[in-house]
């Protein structure tokens, strides 16, 4: 379970130790990813998984220690690789700094905890603890600011330094010695259908390549590796160069350095890095700009692989390095049988799309980078998605050179990755620049942009979208060169003025969280120490696909449709049944029961059969004995199809087709349409947001064990939901439910994702297994699961806003539109949801909303953390946020309900913990001050601003359909006075199982020492509802303190004999008195309920309330933003245990942020989702950790309708991200004023950096002309 690569996700991270003679004899330590590190290529190295660095049977290691103790663990399915990262780090630098922490973990994801107890964890081997950065504090000492914060030792703190084991490198493992005196050989590995070589010498190799030019040459596998996996391309023989030693020979010459192109990226990185302290500052031009490139070139794990040469061969059009290389007139040496030459690195040496002008058995064996002149300056910009492991959307190196003390320009190249099929060169643009009767300046360059612009002109349909974005990037990166190189040429010249060009770059994460007190009957268990956190650090704990392959075990692997709307002509599964170790297909045919799944008054087919309606739908599954032998007979399943008309893709195409899934709801108090008659002013807007997949770290799993008995089975499965998979397995094949057991263990991550499509696999992989009477496994690709499985409903939301002109709001009329896909799913209850919440915390008297889940031909979505509350009241949020500019002056404060309220479904509250929360936001955050402080800083800076923003929740918790409020438990308690918790509750990394030992521990008055939480299945605690809705520690907790008193009751008799006996003497004594020592334990939860024809109910059982300021600072000429501050305020009740939920807000609050600011779902113009994989959609990592992030829980509440007082935590924070996407739109607005456009505008959601940089409207993006729509095709869907 490892880091995101650029290009993939695996599960296992490595710790790789390389000696080389070549290289000194020095011993270095790699992190890597495990998917794309080939077997073969590790000859020669040792290899340390996380297995091998710690154990609970050993000792487990510091850094395993410490993650686990300062929470860094929540599903814990990342964590193994978290801990290699840093443990490969420790083992090159013992003390090192946060920056090379933050980097060492740049490319590790992590989809629970918000990154924050990970870095505070790691900070904890930093060579800067005493500090203010390392520490954690707002204000750093090394800028001058003073901390007028409580002192250090007054905060609440979730671990305990002087309690961590010590960092001993003497006990580290060595490197084996007989790797260090191995010499060269030829290497070959023959496989089933691939042949791998290594040459042991340049010559081989160059024999080898002659006799094979179509064999590709691997040394990361970053590029080939992929290849294989996703696109299924065959290489019938490899070469891996990794023992040619004139691969990565460093040789410095008097014009510059030659570099080997077998090098790592990392190790170039290094070389330049040393270069540039070696020599001075006019000759490290280049190096320094290849080196501020190749710092977010990817991850660490993948420049400890990735290779110069392989970067340069693969001619990616939007390659970070190849532009700097180009335009820094560097050359390649390459060899063949025909001898060596060297070839520049120029416009012509990329011919067209990842093909360059060297013949194919051509080598390239080293690189030219040449030292900078005097008067000759190098820069390199790039922007992405994300600022850390994202591949660029638009990259450029630039060089200009002047005569000695002057500003007229000798020579000037610029080039462009991003901008086409191949980097380009701004060729005319340059002969423009190149004017020896004018010197560089303003007026100059201006024509140069209109020039630059008619020279990379892109087609409004050009592959990767975004087209206004890219091409007014390559104005933006063409001003911030000019600005660059205008304050070098002053600074020449004795000028001290500065130019602020981009948004700070800072990586250091000053976060900190504070705890409420905790209850003080809790203090027999440490709250800060969740069960089960150091296995999953050692990577002992077991998800479904660490169980052991029994014999026989079979794979399944599904075959989805490619088309969105037609009839299945023909199925043709001869083909994949001839291919070796496929065992059987699964079809519709082969289902002995229902073939269809019932949800919401409508079906789903489990197979389709006649007719699909997404690309996607599950059509057949085939079976094998590996995993590899199943792709490979699903790739050759032949499907025929005959179109359908028209299909529906959008919501305003639902809209006009009256396409929806019934019934459609509708919530309004007041008399809306009289009221908009009284106010003083309309305003009518709209907002799009879009859906966003769940990303969960374990894709969907599963792995069903018949039994040789009465047609039982056993099903081990990552699900939310077991009864509802028993149910959904037990009526496809036709037997009763007795003979279907569940396991759930722990999931990695679920978010809402793993109940209805989970059911469907795991109704198909039984069919397989009853079928074949084998084992068999399901174990989704990312890339299926994210096509599969659905994601979180994009929303179209229109209101209709009337207000008076001191801000109160009178009347509002919201529609909300769902894209709720191909089939019903979950997505009428989302619908219902979005309505109950769309007051959020306003009281606004006449108020009227109506949801439509629209019918399309996209994949189902389901449901998603928050349920449709994320969408609900982000397009309420922006309704008042657009009042609030028409008016010029705030007015949430003023709209909040207070004293006894009532909602518009008649259901009564009291909002004092709203307000209480709300002003306590306010101070914490020193809000008003820092209003200030932002304008001021936005009055002084033209190309950065920042923004602010406030932003309150309330959330209902519990089930709206009331069945679903209930929960039972099992107890048991052994002679030997241990305790055996099970309980309906699944453990996905929000820490219910250790709640649930508290629970147990409280009622039962014994340490936590002794209860042990058993796995949830259904021959144990049946008929359990979906862990879900923020309700499982109400709910559970209920049933496992019912189950626990009933036992402490039973047992007083005992006591009262023998009242200063030991708990294990009143057990043992209560067995020979023939006392039952097991009980179960049931919660009957609040019969709640919505009447949609009287549009009255009460559908939640309390609220969760909280507020949220977020800061940002935008960069306006690319759109880079960064959050400068957050500071959440929480109302949680008395928590169970404060450190769980404050990783719950945390995480929450992440996943709110990549909602509204980062993850983007991209469908084809024929529904095909583009973005499956982590390459292709981003989800937040290290680097979008607020800068400094505050979380404080509400002192003195209490909650009469929860366990001990608390409220449920799970999903409410998660809306709290928006507040940075307003702070992005206040930043924005800010921008937008420097052109004179004042009042509301449009920002959809998510706040992407390209959405941002437009909405800007600088005189760069005004320069782009408009395609006039419907014109073209555009790549991508508006979903």
């Amino acid at each position: 379970r490892e880091p995101e690569c650029e290009l993939v996700m695996c599960r296992n991270g490595l710790d790789v130790s390389i000696s080389c003679t070549f290289l000194h004899c020095t011993i270095r330590h790699y992190s890597a990813n495990a998917c794309l590190l080939p077997l073969c290529q590790l000859h020669g190295a040792a290899v340390t998984t996380v297995e091998g660095i710690g154990s609970s049977k050993t000792r487990i290691h510091p850094v395993q220690e410490r993650i686990a103790k300062a929470h860094g663990s929540q599903c814990g399915f990342c964590t193994p690789g978290m801990v290699m990262s840093m443990y490969t780090l420790l083992r090159n630098k013992l003390q090192p700094s946060m920056d090379d922490i933050t980097q060492a973990l740049a490319g590790n994801l992590c989809r629970c905890t918000g990154y924050r107890p990970i870095v505070d964890g790691c900070r904890t081997f930093c060579q800067e603890t005493n500090c203010c950065q390392a520490n954690g504090v707002g204000n750093c000492c090394l800028s001058g600011e003073v901390n007028t914060e409580e002192p250090e030792q007054e905060k609440p703190q979730l671990f305990d330094k002087n309690d961590f084991l010590p960092l001993d490198p003497t006990q580290e493992l060595i490197f084996p010695p007989e790797l260090i005196t191995a010499s060269p050989q030829t290497l070959t590995f023959q496989g089933e259908r691939m042949t791998w070589m290594s040459p042991a010498s340049l010559e081989e190799l160059v024999q080898m390549k002659t006799s094979n030019p179509k064999a590709p040459l691997v040394m990361g596998n970053t590029n080939i590796g992929p290849d294989i996996k996703f696109k299924g391309v065959l290489h019938p023989l490899i070469i891996s160069p990794t023992q040619v030693k004139e691969l990565f020979e460093v040789t410095q010459t008097p014009q510059g350095v030659w570099v080997g192109a077998g090098c790592s990226l990392s190790e170039v990185q290094s070389l330049l890095e040393k270069l540039v302290i070696q020599f001075s500052e006019e000759k490290t031009e280049l190096f320094k700009a290849l080196i501020h490139q190749l710092r977010n070139l990817g991850s660490q794990q993948i420049r400890n692989v990735a290779s110069l040469g392989g970067n340069i061969m693969s001619a990616y059009p939007n390659s970070d390095l190849n532009p700097v290389l180009a335009a820094g007139s560097c050359k390649v040496s390459v060899i063949s049988n025909a001898g060596r030459r060297e070839v520049p690195l120029n416009q012509d040496f990329f011919v067209s799309f990842g093909k360059t002008i060297l013949k194919p058995e051509e080598i390239a064996v080293a690189v030219f980078i040449p030292f900078s002149r005097k008067g000759e300056f190098v820069r390199a910009f790039r922007q992405a998605p994300r600022k850390e492991s994202s591949f660029a959307t638009v990259t450029t190196g630039m060089r200009v050179f002047f005569s000695e003390g002057s500003r007229v320009v000798q020579d000037v190249s610029i080039y462009y990755g991003g901008m086409g099929p191949t980097t380009v060169s701004a060729a005319k643009t340059c002969a423009a620049l190149i004017n020896r009767s004018k010197p560089w300046d303003d007026e100059n360059l201006s024509r140069a942009y209109d020039i630059l612009l008619d020279e990379l002109a892109l087609p409004p349909s050009a592959p990767g979208g975004k087209v206004d974005f890219r091409r007014s990037l390559t104005l933006s990166f063409l001003f911030k060169f000019n600005l660059e190189v205008l304050q070098k040429l002053r600074e020449m010249v004795g000028c001290v003025k500065k130019y602020s060009l981009s948004v700070s770059n800072v990586n250091v994460y000053m976060t900190r969280a504070s705890q409420q007190d905790a209850d003080p009957s809790f203090t027999q268990r440490d709250p800060t120490q969740p069960a089960g956190h150091v296995s999953n650090n050692q990577s002992e704990a077991v998800y479904c696909d660490d169980i052991p392959k029994t014999d026989g075990e079979l794979f399944l692997a599904p075959v989805t449709s490619s088309r969105a709307h037609a009839k299945i002509v023909g199925l043709d599964v001869s083909e994949a049944l001839q291919l070796p170790g496929v065992v059987d297909v699964i079809t519709a045919e082969d289902i002995p029961g229902k073939k269809v799944r019932p949800f919401g008054g409508y079906t789903e087919e489990l197979l389709a059969a006649t007719e699909v309606s997404c690309i996607g739908q599950l059509l057949c599954a085939v079976v094998a004995d590996t995993r590899a032998h199943a792709k490979r007979g699903a790739s050759a399943v032949k499907i025929s199809y005959e179109d359908l008309p028209e299909p529906v893709f959008t919501v305003e195409e639902a809209i006009e087709k009256l396409s929806f899934f019934e019934p459609r709801r509708v919530l309004e108090k007041g008399n809306v349409t009289e009221a908009f008659k009284s106010v003083d002013r309309v305003y009518e807007g709209e907002i799009r947001l879009g859906g966003q997949e769940h990303f969960y770290m374990e894709t969907q799993s599963v792995l069903v064990v018949p039994v040789s008995e009465e047609k039982e089975f056993n099903i081990y499965i990552s699900t939310q939901a077991p009864s509802f998979c028993q149910e959904a397995v037990a009526e496809t094949l036709n037997i009763p439910s007795n003979r279907v057991t569940c396991h759930v263990r722990r999931i990695g991550g679920a978010f809402g994702g793993k109940v209805t499509k989970t059911a469907i696999l795991a109704s198909i992989t039984a069919v397989a297994a009853l079928k074949t009477s084998q084992a068999v496994r399901c174990i989704l690709d990312r890339g299926d699961d994210m096509l599969i499985s659905g994601a979180r409903h994009p929303v179209l939301g229109k209101y209709k806003v009337g207000f008076m002109n001191d801000g109160r709001i009178l009347a509002a009329d919201v529609q909300y539109y769902a894209n709720a896909g191909n089939t019903v799913d979950e997505s009428v209850l989302v619908a219902e949801k979005i309505v109950l919440h769309m007051d959020n915390a306003y009281n606004i008297p006449n108020l009227r909303g109506r949801a439509a889940a629209c019918r399309t031909n996209l994949p189902s979505n389901t449901a998603f953390r928050g349920f449709g509350v994320p969408q609900s009241i982000m397009v309420v949020e922006n309704m008042l946020n657009d009042v609030a500019m028409v008016l010029g002056r705030p007015i949430r404060e003023i709209n909040m309900y207070k004293g006894q309220s009532v909602t518009h479904y008649k259901f009564e509250f009291c909002p004092e913990n709203l307000l209480r929360c709300w002003d306590e936001c306010k101070l914490k955050s020193d809000y008003s001050a820092r209003c200030k402080t932002v304008d001021q800083f936005n009055q002084q800076n033209r190309w950065k601003k920042r923004g602010i923003s406030i932003i309150p929740i309330k959330y209902g918790i519990a089930f709206t359909d009331s069945f679903l409020n209930q929960a039972a438990a099992l107890v048991h308690i052994y002679k030997d006075g241990s305790v055996l918790v099970t309980h309906g509750g699944t453990e996905m990394g929000q820490g219910i199982h250790t709640k649930m030992q508290q629970v147990a521990s409280r009622e039962l008055h014994i340490p936590p020492s002794k209860i042990y939480i058993s796995d949830t299945s259904t021959n144990t605690v049946p008929n359990t509802c979906p862990s879900a809705a923020s309700f499982g520690t109400d709910a559970n907790g209920m049933a496992v303190k019912n189950a626990c008193q009933i036992l402490y009751q039973r047992l007083e008799p005992i006591r009262q004999k023998n009242p200063k006996g030991s708990w294990e003497s009143w057990v043992n004594a209560a067995f020979f008195e023939k006392m039952s020592l097991s009980a179960t334990g049931f919660y009957r939860g609040p019969d709640l309920y919505i009447d949609w024809d009287k549009m009255e109910g009460e559908p939640y059982a309390y609220f969760t309330f909280g507020a949220c300021c977020s800061e940002v600072e935008l960069d306006c000429l690319t759109g880079d933003y960064r959050t400068v501050r957050t500071d959440i305020v929480v109302d949680i009740g008395r928590s169970v245990n404060p450190s769980v939920d404050i990783g719950q807000i945390e995480g929450a609050f992440m996943q709110g942020l990549g909602l509204y600011t980062l993850e983007e779902l991209k469908f084809s113009p024929s529904g095909l989702l583009y973005t499956r994989g982590p390459s292709q959609y981003k989800i937040p990592a290290v680097c979008d950790v607020p800068l400094q992030f505050n979380v404080y829980l509400l002192p003195d509440t209490y909650n009469p309708h929860a366990i001990y007082s608390s409220k449920g935590i799970g999903e409410p924070v998660l809306f709290l991200g928006s507040s940075v996407f307003f702070a992005i739109k206040d930043a924005v607005a800010a921008a937008r004023s420097e052109s004179g456009l004042v009042g509301p505008f449009s920002l959809d959601s998510p706040a992407t950096p390209e959405r941002a940089c437009l909405a800007c409207a600088s005189p760069f993006t005004q320069k782009i002309p408009a395609s006039k729509p419907g014109s073209f095709k555009p790549w991508a869907l508006n979903i």
